[in-house]
């Protein structure tokens, strides 16, 4: 009797876990933070990373570019290959993997093997952003879509303010090797809360690769793809070389460090912030986040002390935080017969992005110098609020 009543006790609350939205819209977004932290975990980790597996740092930090590679094929990928499975499977499926990944990573003797790791990493990354990025209208009422959406989002931000150091700190007194065991860990923990906490989620409709194809031809969702390609690859040329540019500022290391955690504090609160302004005018929002990148990175390439550099690169995460929760809800308002659809060439294009803006921006760093890749991301940025300002934008 006692065991037929706690049963009956444990299915009235996966009943109302199930059908009450935010604990789900929960567990999505720590999933995406999780996914996030993966993914740039080796960041703080490169020396050891390196000698442990007798590489130079050079080629260490190409795990990151395979994964962001990988993650940019797999969006579109993925989710034709999963047809009609439930969306909730296919998550707690892609997180598993994400935590496999991680603790292959974790144990890697060689090279080759971290690298298969990281391709995995990829391919969990593509799929979990392609399904996650448009599940918050499924989740809540209407009216609650936008906060939802951006709480989703809040992942990557809160990755980028907390996972990422986390990671590093854990790496310095654990091992590198620890560090990828914690991750993985979580991820597991994340996977079976999505159990727990996700209702089941049908797939809307049977997508195929046909579709990814008629999307390119959407204008607004052209529009809204040139703008993420313009912004993002522009924001990490810039900002993955910001660190010599503040040195140059004669900025010691632990202010670079204040300076740059500030920078991510500011960048959740944009996250939050756009996202409900962009529910009300999706393309109002997209030019005056570019306009503030393109503002805030000007300042710094021009900042003669700390405090003006303090006061871009708040800015700047203002601006930058903001991008992610509205270019996807522009995605969703171009195209809302094929949210999933859509959702994975937005990820891929952001995931393409990151790697090419690493890629182009050391090209102008070893060619013009630190300050010099700051003008080239303020002109990829201003170019961006051109494409918003000339491109077809969805009804807001």
């Amino acid at each position: 009797m006692f065991r037929g009543a706690a049963g009956a006790v444990l299915g009235i609350m996966t009943h109302l876990t199930r059908t009450t939205g935010w604990p789900a819209v929960l567990v999505v977004a720590t999933g995406i933070f999780t996914v996030v932290t993966s993914e740039m975990l080796p960041v703080g980790l490169l020396t050891p990373m390196g000698a442990a597996l007798q590489v130079s740092e050079g080629t260490a930090g190409q795990t990151l570019t395979t994964t962001g590679i990988v993650a940019a094929v797999a969006a579109p990928l993925v989710v034709p290959a999963l047809g009609r499975i439930d969306r909730r499977t296919a998550l707690v499926a892609l997180t598993a993997l994400l935590a496999a990944a991680n603790l292959l990573a974790a144990w890697a003797p060689a090279f080759a093997v971290m690298v298969v790791a990281r391709v995995l990493v990829g391919v969990a990354m593509g799929g979990i952003w392609a399904l996650s990025a448009g599940l918050a209208v499924r989740l809540v009422a209407p009216g609650a879509v936008g906060r939802a959406t951006a709480t989703i989002f809040s992942g990557i931000a809160v990755a980028s303010v907390l996972g990422v150091p986390a990671g590093t700190f854990l790496g310095a007194i654990a091992g590198w090797r620890a560090a990828f065991v914690v991750v993985g860990a979580l991820s597991a923990a994340v996977a079976l809360a999505m159990v727990v906490l996700l209702p089941r989620l049908p797939a809307e409709r049977a997508p195929g690769l046909s579709g990814v194809t008629a999307l390119l031809r959407n204008p607004p969702v052209a529009t809204g793809l040139v703008v993420v390609a313009l912004l993002v690859v522009g924001h990490f040329g810039a900002y993955t070389y910001v660190r010599p540019v503040l040195e140059g500022l004669a900025i010691d290391a632990p202010l670079i460090g204040t300076l740059l955690l500030v920078y991510g504090v500011a960048g959740v609160l944009g996250n939050f912030v756009a996202g409900t302004a962009a529910v009300r005018s999706v393309p109002r929002t997209m030019q005056v986040l570019a306009g503030l990148v393109v503002a805030a990175v000007l300042l710094l390439a021009l900042a003669p002390s700390a405090s003006l550099a303090a006061v871009a690169l708040v800015v700047w995460g203002l601006g930058y935080g903001g991008v992610s929760v509205t270019a996807q809800t522009w995605m969703m308002a171009a195209a809302p017969e094929a949210r999933e659809t859509v959702s994975s060439l937005f990820a891929a294009v952001f995931n393409g992005a990151i790697a090419l803006g690493a890629v182009g921006g050391g090209l102008v760093v070893d060619g013009f110098g630190p300050s010099a890749v700051l003008v080239w991301g303020a002109v990829l940025a201003a170019a961006a609020l051109v494409a918003v300002a000339t491109g077809r934008a969805p009804r807001s």
